[in-house]
């Protein structure tokens, strides 16, 4: 009679176990999908105790796919379904459980609009507006709809962050993407040779392994912290609170921006670098937030949850934002901006949305440019792949994608650092509210230029005038 240890017991069925997965593994993808992707391997490990006792340990080990997305918002969720509708087997994680909520002022211009579109996303049940209302200076309010141009549509949008994130998660999904949620990424997994990114560790002690790695991890992003691709201390960087109000404004067919931020009674007290929005939000409630940036001397000692409770007391108060009103609580986030993480490529590691600061510094925009760079991050690994990933030659591609970036933006965010620098200043704040507003076509000029809606390659004077500025600027 042949006996058999428990370790040999223990070793065969951890390989009974590795041939089902990737069997499993095969008839999911060839015989289902009619695709075939680099293979999901599963390891399973023994666990030893100190006295050389192993006991099974059914934890998923390792995950290998074409690449690995670490965080699933908008830039995230956008790159991995790009990507799967090209047949790239992609492996999506996010530290949280979805839905979940996001702080964000919500509002989605012309520039979202498109990007939406090129998805497919059905967002028919979203509310839509026309256009920017706009307050300061001398002039009560200015009404300026998007502009008509070639290159976007002419509405925005406005939706919460948690359906909004969710929808294009679902997206990801649905083109094949797999989506690993609650998954919290602690680590880099690094080639010892090259020291180029091969995979992530997380927290669980799983591994997921590809030879290319997005981080759309956000502001703080600890794998391009851990990568050495560390924060440019000379950008902007802005700070943002919002909170929702119950409001008759909800169904308004404008989003509205207050350019003149006071600390105090308007007109009576200081006059803040910064400004306030209210987004119609059509479901009863309003979006109601400020953003500030950091050059101004106020910014360290501002306490923004406060300025934000003494900014909405010199609101008309017939806007009902008051704390009976309030539903839920006032959140923060950080705004990184111009580019304020580079290279947005390196060793393998791409860099997308707000771990790259790919925020504009003319609005504090980040989603269409977090979901532009993801397209345009797709495009150029789908090209890596197309010539071998490994090679030269795709390495060679690879490297593009910084450039590419630059070239769409670098000199539009350029202008936008002289802005923030302009605008800083209290004093020339004051005078462009004061005499810029009574000037329709000054402000619908200043309207392409902060929304960076303008035609590229035709449009009128503006559009011309705001290209050839953008493209004599040197890039951010």
């Amino acid at each position: 009679m042949i006996r058999t240890s428990h370790h040999q017991i223990l070793l065969l069925s951890r390989r009974m176990a590795l041939g089902w997965c990737f069997l499993a593994d095969f008839f999911d993808n060839v015989m289902v999908s009619g695709k075939v992707n680099v293979p999901r391997w599963c390891f399973l490990e023994p666990k030893c105790g100190s006295r050389g006792r192993c006991e099974p340990d059914w934890r998923l080990r390792l995950i290998a796919s074409d690449v690995v997305v670490v965080g699933a918002g908008p830039a995230g969720a956008t790159t991995a379904a790009h990507l799967a509708d090209s047949g790239l087997h992609v492996s999506l994680l996010d530290k949280s459980r979805f839905p979940r909520e996001k702080v964000c002022g919500d509002g989605l211009t012309p520039r979202t609009v498109r990007e939406l579109v090129k998805l497919g996303i059905d967002f028919s049940s979203w509310k839509r507006n026309s256009g920017l209302r706009v307050y300061g200076g001398r002039v009560g309010v200015l009404e300026l709809p998007w502009p008509a141009i070639n290159e976007f549509p002419d509405f925005g949008l406005t939706c919460r962050r948690e359906l909004f994130d969710q929808t294009l998660v679902n997206r990801a999904i649905q083109a094949g993407a797999e989506f690993f949620p609650e998954t919290n990424v602690n680590a880099p997994i690094l080639d010892s040779t090259s020291g180029r990114i091969t995979g992530v560790k997380t927290t669980s002690d799983e591994e997921f392994c590809a030879p290319i790695v997005v981080a759309a991890d956000g502001n703080s992003s600890r794998l391009a912290t851990a990568m050495g691709i560390n924060i440019k201390k000379n950008r902007p960087l802005g700070v943002a609170v919002r909170a929702y109000y119950r409001s008759t404004q909800s169904n308004d067919d404008y989003m509205e921006s207050w350019l003149e931020l006071w600390d105090g009674i308007p007109n009576r007290s200081k006059l803040l670098p910064g400004y306030g929005w209210v987004f119609p939000m059509g479901d009863g409630t309003c979006n109601v937030g400020l953003g500030m940036l950091n050059r101004s001397k106020a910014f360290k000692r501002t306490n923004f949850r406060a300025l934000m409770q003494t900014w909405l007391l010199g609101l008309p108060q017939s806007l009902g934002f008051t704390e009976e009103n309030r539903v839920g609580e006032i959140g923060s986030a950080a705004l990184p901006m111009s580019f304020n993480r580079q290279p947005a490529y390196a060793r393998g590691l791409f860099l997308v949305g707000d771990a790259g600061g790919m925020v504009s510094p003319f609005n504090g925009e980040g989603i269409s440019y977090a979901m532009e760079a993801a397209h345009i991050a797709a495009e150029t690994i789908n090209d890596g792949y197309a010539r071998g990933v490994g090679t030269d030659a795709a390495e060679s591609a690879l490297q593009r994608y910084p450039s590419r970036l630059k070239a769409e933006w670098g000199g539009y965010f350029r202008l936008g650092q002289f802005f923030a620098t302009l605008i800083s200043k209290p004093e020339v704040m004051r005078i462009c509210t004061k005499y810029g507003l009574s000037r329709p076509a000054l402000m619908k000029f200043t309207m392409k230029l902060l929304s960076h809606l303008y035609d590229t390659h035709a449009g009128d004077w503006m559009d011309k005038t705001i290209s050839a500025l953008a493209r004599l600027a040197p890039a951010a």
